[in-house]
């Protein structure tokens, strides 16, 4: 059987570039998937893209379907002839059916009775007859929120479709993909190769489409305009800002990437380089330049589509683009310095946060109480805690931040030193909102975690307040990332705070805008449910979390210490039978409950094995009171890992359930004691 290389190309107008990947990637699952399904041999499938590209090569195609049998089951024995043998009209139907008659029927026989049985060799199709459905099928699963049509065509997809080749080796297969019938034409650079050319074999793809100046794998893209701009930094003595979505944007905007470097005024230079920056990376596609204190030069890095001749006149071009915008940044900067933060107080009343939670004004009153509130906590400066949120919102009025919003709160944090602000309040105004996505820093000083764990619970309990708790995936609030923000910075900061404490300060910034029935707990265990997503993510089990979760300790770095201690446990030899002791234990008292635990009597501890367990427990109640008081969970699990063997002796040779009711119920009271010494810490039941 023949096998080749089979290439699918899809030549479009130019596609998104925030999607391109996800694009590319989804064509290659839907590719893989719909050969799968359908019996088709291959070993592998990998794909490409340019900004007017889709493609995929599957490695290794078999020219045909895999031959298979097909079995179809018909009516029992018993219901496929009448009592003279003869066959029923069903069983003459199915046969029919199948293209046979009744006597050439197969017969299967299993436990549950006898049945007719068609059995058939069926022949694998022709690869080629196959293709262009399949292509078809795999483009129209791609995520695309809003497709488009072209012409007066009906079709729709991302963006128009000029061509379509499907290359089976060196064989073209024919057919049609989305209205566009497929051929061996492909086109090249927009610029460099403006006519296009014909691909003769699947496998030269790559190398054709380099010598007309596309550069179709889109890592080794990536990778060479990453090397490019990190040459082009090092000749400027500098290092390049280069972050990874931006880097991917600009690999899904070109085919064949150059490295120009540009420059600016000087002068410019007094605008914060946060505001400079945002504008070159988010708006121009730029990449700034920083020298080595980190401090941004007048210099920039930028990719262009274009091997020019004269590449002056592209770097003069883009300079030129640059310029406004960054005169634009001065204008703003230079124009909001006239007022302070806190003259823009007063404009806060009339921006709505929420319809029933008041106006931003409003928000930033009650944070900045909470804030106080939180520092006398922690024993930090309440004045200037109170102070930082009360401004902490005031930069949303400035032209700078309304301009380029991404750089609210690092723009307060240059205008509070401005106004001269004390720096614990300037650097709060910018650190109030971190961390603002997974494995982001967290705010530094005392004041800013004030203030930033405040604007956090004040979402949290107005939101929750009024009744629009997160549904689902609709989380418009944020309130899952406020939580796990909340815990990040309690737990990795080590603070000594209670959710409850918190919630309930909270609840009292509010007066009457929100139910408070039953609002603290509902907060409360809502942030305290975000440890297990928190702990997946590190590899930590669900029943690691869940033994600790039962006790529901509120302060997280309680909860975090606790589950540290779990982790280690669970790494002894004695956890899994201690886990399992442990469930034991619940079970038994669960479906033997006692109205009260007394204290053991003595004199009724018979059996060797239940006063062994009873001065085990002495003993170790003993160790780890100290332990439990300093919050040592990890000692305090190994010491009580102890009690192994005592309990394994226990059960062993004791009957819980004994005749005599004194006894039993002197019994019960022990393994009481016993699962009351293991919750201290969490319930290691669940872990078994």
């Amino acid at each position: 059987m023949r096998i080749e290389n089979l290439l699918v190309e899809i030549g479009t107008e130019e596609l998104p570039p925030k999607s391109l990947a996800k694009l590319a990637t989804a064509f290659r699952d839907n590719i893989d998937s719909q050969f799968s399904d359908n019996d088709l041999s291959f070993s592998s499938v990998n794909w490409y893209a340019s900004p007017r590209r889709l493609a995929v090569m599957v490695e290794g195609l078999s020219e045909y379907q895999a031959d298979k049998i097909v079995e179809k089951r018909g009516p029992a024995v018993s219901a496929a002839f009448d009592q003279d043998g003869q066959a029923t009209k069903a069983a003459q139907g199915w046969a029919r059916g199948n293209g046979i008659d009744v006597a050439e029927a197969s017969r299967l026989k299993t436990d549950k009775g006898e049945w007719l049985l068609y059995k058939a060799e069926v022949k694998g199709q022709a690869v080629k007859d196959l293709l262009a459905p399949l292509v078809e099928k795999a483009l129209k699963a791609l995520p695309i929120p809003k497709p488009m049509r072209w012409g007066a065509k009906s079709t729709q997809f991302i963006r128009p479709i000029h061509t379509v080749t499907i290359l089976f080796g060196d064989e073209l297969i024919e057919g049609s993909v989305l209205g566009v019938t497929s051929s061996r034409l492909i086109k090249g650079h927009r610029f460099h190769s403006d006519q296009p050319f014909e691909l003769t074999k699947a496998d030269n793809y790559l190398a054709e489409l380099e010598r007309h100046f596309v550069i179709a794998k889109h890592d080794v893209r990536k990778a060479k305009i990453l090397n490019q701009i990190e040459a082009a930094a090092t000749k400027e003595n500098a290092t390049a800002d280069i972050n990874d979505d931006l880097l991917e944007e600009v690999t899904s905007l070109v085919e064949w990437p150059i490295a120009l470097t540009a420059s600016f005024e000087e002068s410019f230079l007094a605008v914060p380089k946060e505001a400079l920056i945002y504008t070159m990376k988010d708006d121009q596609k730029y990449f700034p330049l920083l020298d080595e204190n980190g401090q941004l030069k007048s210099r920039f890095v930028f990719i262009t589509n274009i091997e020019s001749k004269e590449p002056q006149a592209i770097i003069s071009g883009n300079e030129k683009v640059i310029r406004p915008r960054l005169a634009d940044a001065e204008f703003f900067f230079n124009t909001d310095k006239k007022k302070t933060l806190e003259s823009r107080l007063e404009s806060l009343k009339t921006i709505l946060f929420q319809k029933q939670l008041g106006t931003v004004f409003e928000k930033s009153e009650r944070i900045a109480l909470m804030a106080k509130e939180i520092a006398s906590m922690l024993g930090a400066d309440e004045q200037a805690a109170y102070r930082a949120g009360l401004l902490c919102k005031t930069d949303l009025m400035t032209n700078m931040v309304m301009e380029f919003p991404d750089v609210q709160g690092v723009m307060g944090m240059h205008y509070a030193r401005i106004d001269g602000e004390s720096e614990a309040v300037a650097l709060a105004q910018n650190e109030q909102y971190k961390p603002r996505f997974a494995g982001d820093e967290l705010p530094n000083s005392e004041v800013s975690i004030c203030v930033a764990l405040a604007d956090k619970i004040d979402t949290l309990v107005g939101i929750f307040g009024i009744g629009q708790t997160p549904k689902g995936d609709k989380d418009p609030f944020a309130l899952r990332r406020a939580s796990i923000g909340i815990l990040r910075i309690i737990v990795e900061k080590s603070l000594n705070l209670d959710l409850i404490d918190l919630v309930e300060a909270s609840i009292a910034t509010f007066a009457d805008k929100i139910e408070s029935k039953e609002l603290n707990a509902k907060v409360t265990d809502f942030v305290l449910a975000r440890f297990k997503a928190w702990y997946a993510e590190q590899g930590v089990g669900a029943e690691v979390v869940q033994s600790v979760a039962i006790n529901r300790p509120t302060r997280p770095a309680d909860f975090a210490a606790r589950i540290e201690a779990v982790k280690s446990f669970n790494s002894l030899e004695s956890a899994e039978a201690l886990a399992a002791a442990n469930k034991r234990v619940a079970n038994i008292l669960a479906k033997n409950p006692i109205s009260e635990v007394t204290a053991l009597q003595n004199n009724l501890l018979i059996e060797p094995a239940e006063i062994a367990l009873s001065k085990a427990l002495t003993s170790v109640e003993e160790r780890i009171k100290p332990l439990l008081e300093q919050s040592d969970y990890k000692n305090t699990l190994t010491t009580l890992a102890e009690l192994k063997e005592p309990i394994d002796d226990f059960f062993e040779t004791v009957m819980v359930m004994a005749e005599d009711e004194a006894t039993k119920i002197n019994r019960l009271n022990l393994l009481s004691r016993l699962r009351a010494l293991f919750l201290c810490c969490a319930d290691i039941s669940v872990l078994g």
